[in-house]
């Protein structure tokens, strides 16, 4: 049976005998093999004894088993197929329960399998799954580690927006260094489709009385902020429906804050959220789902939001000309430090200095009446103590903090952080002295409940893989719900006092094989000296690393069979990172490829670990095969 279906659909391309490898390609694609043309390069040449390049029949029948007849599978499909060839349904039910935790598996589920998945006819008539349906099966999506269910919006999505943790850009329109680099569009349109929802702004007052982008007292280059408005009005909800924040950095006098206002208005139209839900004053934030396909605001506002909605329409609150003083910016302090690496001069200067009664220097900005009344649910608020933003904040006021200024606070008050990001959101964003556009730790700050932690999205590496890996939860939409400890108003949630008070579990993690994993950066061949390391990123007491042996010289088909377990307080806040290396002898390992996702969007077991590049662009066919198993403690 499986023999005939194989000969049928190579017999044409034999027809002259032998075939070359572009023909080799052409039957993989038939038989749907997915494949990394320098695995695929190596084994052909191996098959071909005679150096002549082209390979027989019985070649072609080595490669295409050498690609996908993994023994790790046929072993699994053995142990629960009685004569060896074939699964009856009530086999494969058996698998699916006890192998891979569907608790309510039937017959029904899997003969639904085997018409999905079996590719020979005959078997699929008789409803029985082959060795052939069984690879199929186990190298699809229903197999891989992540929750096929969590790759769509499953949350509850009518909580306040500061439930939720949001994936949030730093310097959006930077796409290298925060010194001489280039400012583009395409940072807002990369971020944008990689389900960003708060993205930076730097405005600067620009030539012809049109603003302009760019990092401040620096020589990278300048970008219109009308353009800005254009692209992420084209870009806005390609990847996500939920609203957007546009976090502006505003340095421009009033004259131009009128033009982004004016640009506001007439690029975002009806996508602009000009008022309330209903134009009454409401008593907390909006849900997301109520925000959906809404452009938020984030700037000084001028007065209340009660004064905004006392006054008319949108386009007449406000009075062309009309100014008034807030409090400056907090960021300007912690952008500054790269002013002086560049020597030029500061272009706004701040009028005089008043002392607050900690002792800090604030500073007064003008804000246009007609910029600051499109700030709604999102207005800026400077960032003084714990204290002050319980006796002063208002719902729709948020703060920005500094990575350096929100670690102390982590490491002082970090209840009380907590109590403050339950009621407001809060947003951090890297230290000034960050000029080759690295990035800080987000996950400390996650765990007191941060909601718009900013990565600069340019700047692959690991504080990246946690922030994508963390938003492919709830379908990419860029918003997760914070765990309910992170939301109930009466939480004495502490990170650093955790210990069996948070629905601890165990979990075990085989790492059993890889397949077709990139060949080293370093090797001229596709050789590979491979190891797995695997990293839970969490609060304190549950951040680990434990890492495989390595397997010399193998990265098309390398086996490990090595179990790891992991004891983990707080699961709702741990990301789990599957990193692959190869092992240099003299330099620091090469980095091969990762996958990180939230440990509660983990399947139970025998899973694929689908791997991606630095830059997260899926490597696929390469993967790991691991098996995955956690219990309460």
């Amino acid at each position: 049976m499986e023999n005939k279906w194989f000969m049928d659909i190579i017999f044409d391309e034999f027809r002259g005998g032998k075939i070359n490898i572009d023909k080799t390609l052409k039957l993989l694609n038939k038989f749907e093999v997915s494949y990394d043309y320098v695995h695929v390069k190596k084994v052909f040449k191996k098959n071909d004894k005679q150096k002549a390049g082209v390979i027989t029949m019985e070649d072609f029948r080595a490669i295409y088993r050498t690609l996908l007849h993994r023994p790790e599978f046929n072993e699994l499909f053995s142990s629960y197929s009685p004569n060896k060839k074939v699964l009856a349904p009530s086999n494969l039910a058996d698998f699916l329960r006890k192998e891979q935790f569907e608790l309510d598996a039937n017959e029904g589920r899997a003969v639904s399998l085997i018409n999905k998945y079996e590719p020979i006819d005959e078997a699929r008539k008789k409803k029985e799954m082959t060795f052939e349906g069984f690879i199929r099966y186990m190298m699809s999506e229903e197999c891989s580690v992540f929750k096929v269910q969590h790759k769509n919006v499953y949350q509850d999505m009518s909580y306040p927006m500061c439930d939720y943790f949001i994936s949030s850009s730093h310097n959006t329109y930077l796409i290298q260094d925060q010194l001489v680099g280039p400012s583009h569009l395409w940072g807002y349109a990369n971020s944008l489709k990689k389900g960003c929802r708060c993205v930076e702004i730097d405005c600067w007052d620009g030539p012809n009385e049109e603003p302009v982008v760019y990092h401040g007292h620096t020589l990278t280059s300048k970008i219109t902020f009308q353009n800005v408005i254009n692209v992420i009005y084209k870009h806005a909800f390609e990847t996500s429906d939920y609203p957007i924040v546009l976090s502006l950095e505003n340095h421009c006098g009033p004259k131009q804050q009128e033009k982004m206002a004016a640009h506001l208005l007439d690029i975002l139209r009806d996508t602009l959220c000009v008022s309330t839900l209903d134009g009454t004053m409401p008593s907390e934030l909006p849900s997301p789902e109520q925000l959906k396909g809404k452009i938020l605001i984030k700037n000084k506002k001028i007065g209340t939001l009660e004064d905004t909605l006392q006054r008319s329409g949108p386009r007449t609150r406000g009075h062309l000309g009309e100014v008034e003083e807030v409090t400056g910016s907090e960021e300007d302090a912690d952008e500054d430090p790269a002013a002086h690496l560049i020597k030029k001069p500061v272009i706004r200067k701040p009028s005089a200095p008043k002392k607050d009664k900690k002792d800090k220097v604030s500073h007064k900005v003008k804000v246009a009446m007609l910029l600051s009344e499109l700030v709604i649910f999102t207005a800026s608020r400077k960032f003084v103590s714990f204290e002050d933003s319980r006796e002063k904040q208002k719902f729709y006021q948020n703060n920005s903090i500094g990575e350096v200024k929100g670690q102390k606070l982590i490491s002082k008050k970090a209840p009380d952080f907590v109590s403050h990001t339950i009621r407001f959101i809060t947003r951090i964003y890297p230290k000034g002295t960050r000029a080759d556009s690295s990035n800080y730790d987000p996950q400390e700050f996650w765990n007191v409940g941060c909601q718009m932690v900013a990565l600069n999205f340019q700047t692959p590496g690991v504080q990246m893989d946690l922030l994508n890996g963390k938003f492919l939860d709830n379908g990419g939409s860029g918003f997760v719900l914070k765990p309910e400890f992170l939301r109930r108003k009466d939480s004495a949630f502490d990170p650093f006092s955790v210990t069996g008070r948070y629905n601890p579990i165990t979990l075990t993690i085989k790492v059993i094989s890889g397949y077709q994993l990139p060949p080293s950066n370093l090797s001229k061949s596709n050789k590979a000296d491979p190891l797995v390391k695997i990293e839970i990123h969490g609060v304190a007491e549950d951040m680990v690393k434990q890492q495989t042996s390595v397997i010399k010289n193998n990265a098309l088909n390398p086996r490990w069979n090595e179990t790891f377990t992991f004891n983990v307080q707080v699961p709702d806040l741990a990301l789990v990172r599957f990193i692959v290396e190869d092992q240099m002898a003299l330099a620091a390992n090469d980095f091969l490829g990762q996958f990180t996702l939230p440990l509660t969007s983990m399947n139970k077991g025998y899973r694929h670990v689908p791997l991606v590049s630095k830059l997260g662009v899926t490597l696929k066919p390469a993967s790991l095969f691991v098996y995955v198993w956690y219990f309460p403690q």
